[in-house]
């Protein structure tokens, strides 16, 4: 099964639901995503991207997501 944008939009969005989010990437398995959320503020980006990557964990565990390419910002 090949997961889609709109996917790990809805994983992203669990976890940060007032997040601005735009993923992209149509291979079914390489994405690229923009997360900027206000619980980023006074975080650092290695912080930043791991709550990103704690929130698709699930997918990435079991191979369905391959690469999530992140650019994580405070608002």
């Amino acid at each position: 099964m090949t997961i889609q944008a709109s996917d790990i939009e809805a994983l992203i969005r669990e976890s940060f639901p007032d997040a601005k989010i735009i993923v992209q990437g149509d291979d079914g398995q390489h994405f690229s995503a923009v997360v900027e959320d206000e619980s980023f503020r006074g975080m650092n980006r290695v912080q930043q991207q791991r709550a990103v990557n704690a929130a698709v964990k699930s997918k990435l565990d079991t191979g369905e997501l391959h690469a999530l390419a992140l650019t994580t910002r405070a608002p």
